[in-house]
């Protein structure tokens, strides 16, 4: 008897669940494990016992899962402290595994569900056992080293293009037009809101300015660029990552980090649409300013989802069981770009010890020298992207999502 175990952690991403198809599609495919068992919330509910058996459940329940968004097995922000420190955990988890003849777990995440499969793929050598543990990428942010991009970035990047298409028309519509902030999410990098860039009419990028993490926000050159525009203009459309800092390393926004980080210490972000807005109002620029936060409407998007990115998430699932047959442990399945035009991706198995605990910011080369936009690289880079559109379910005229729960 051989099963497997799948889970997800950390933020959900409207493409997370298509990688859990993928491993239990390719399992049915190669028939290497009897069962494919999933923990719900993570490894938090492993720890608790929490298990179901995906091999029993209705297939197409199952296959729906492929386009439900956010975490259809649910997830947790449980950090794993060092074996050194909590042994109890990690000979509670094994010898769990190891009564069900679990003989690899499949963790589904971002950067710190990575450091996660670092941990236990180290003690499994140094206690001798054979149960393997591969990380699955998940991510809006986009920033696990090596991958060239994480299943749920392509999808984020879309709905934000696309609101910021949406959003620019709607406040275009007067004579006398205001100033319009959209806010993004990405925590301390710039891959979400320079996806903004994709938003043109005519070829060019509705969006005036764009302001990343990964260089210092000026506020007197902001106001002065934003200041000259609305005067030539009438009207300034702003994209703003909640994670800007000034040129010293503080965050714009006006947060509490005492009382706002999560178990890994990442301060909980958001609020820089207004920070912006109260600056431009007090410069006396115009008090017509509105602004957006996109918020977690980012990470659960399938009705704007792009299939690429749904079909990439699947593509990791399906490779993190091959490479299991294969032996390996202590790996990520990352994506490898081979051609942009067309596009044409395949993966890698890269160890996780090389992508734990590592951040991989938006290249500052991408962005402009007056550090309010981005290149035409970076718009090459997200278009493909965002490219096709989900066969979604629907019943009454609404989405007809799963959940395993």
């Amino acid at each position: 008897m051989r099963n497997c175990i799948v889970a997800q952690s950390g933020g959900p991403t409207a493409v997370i669940n298509s990688s859990v198809i993928g491993i239990f599609d390719e399992n049915l495919k190669t028939q290497y494990y009897n069962n494919v068992y999933c923990g719900l919330n993570g490894i938090e509910g492993i720890l608790r016992g929490d298990i179901r058996n995906l091999s029993e459940m209705d297939y197409a329940t199952l296959h729906n899962l492929k386009y439900t968004p956010s975490s259809g097995l649910g997830s947790c922000r449980y950090k794993l402290k060092s074996p050194e420190e909590n042994p109890t955990e990690y000979n509670k988890l094994f010898d769990l595994l190891t009564s069900m003849n679990i003989t690899t777990f499949f963790y589904v995440g971002g950067n710190d569900s990575m450091d996660t499969v670092d941990k236990l793929s180290k003690y499994a050598e140094i206690i001798n056992s054979d149960i393997k543990f591969i990380g699955v990428p998940k991510t809006i942010d986009n920033d696990l080293y090596i991958t060239d991009h994480t299943p749920g970035f392509g999808s984020a990047a879309k709905i934000i293009a696309t609101t910021t298409l949406e959003t620019y028309l709607d406040s275009s519509v007067y004579t006398n037009n205001g100033i319009f902030i959209l806010e993004t999410m990405g925590r301390d990098t710039g891959w979400l809101a320079a996806s903004a860039a994709l938003a043109q009419i005519g070829g060019k990028p509705v969006a005036d300015f764009i302001y990343l993490p990964e260089v210092a926000f000026d506020v007197d050159k902001f106001l002065e660029d934003v200041r000259a525009k609305f005067e030539e203009q009438n009207q300034v459309y702003i994209v703003a990552s909640e994670g800007i800092k000034n040129s010293e390393g503080v965050f714009i926004a006006d947060t509490q980090p005492t009382s706002s980080h999560d178990n890994f210490g990442h301060a909980q972000l958001g609020g820089v649409c207004n920070t912006l807005k109260e600056l431009i109002i007090n410069a006396g620029i115009t008090s017509r300013v509105k602004t957006l936060e996109l918020g977690v409407i980012q990470r659960c998007a399938m009705h704007c989802a792009s299939d690429r990115d749904i079909e990439e998430a699947h593509m990791v699932g399906r490779d993190a069981i091959n490479y299991s047959i294969d032996g390996e442990t202590g790996i990520m399945v990352a994506i490898k770009r081979v051609n942009n035009a067309p596009y044409v991706s395949t993966t890698s198995a890269v160890p996780v010890c090389e992508i734990a605990n590592k951040i991989k910011y938006f290249p500052t080369n991408w962005i402009n020298e007056a550090h309010n936009h981005v290149t035409e690289d970076a718009i090459e880079y997200v278009r493909p992207l965002v490219q096709g559109e989900p066969s979604i379910y629907t019943e009454l005229g609404m989405p007809k999502f799963s959940l395993i729960r």
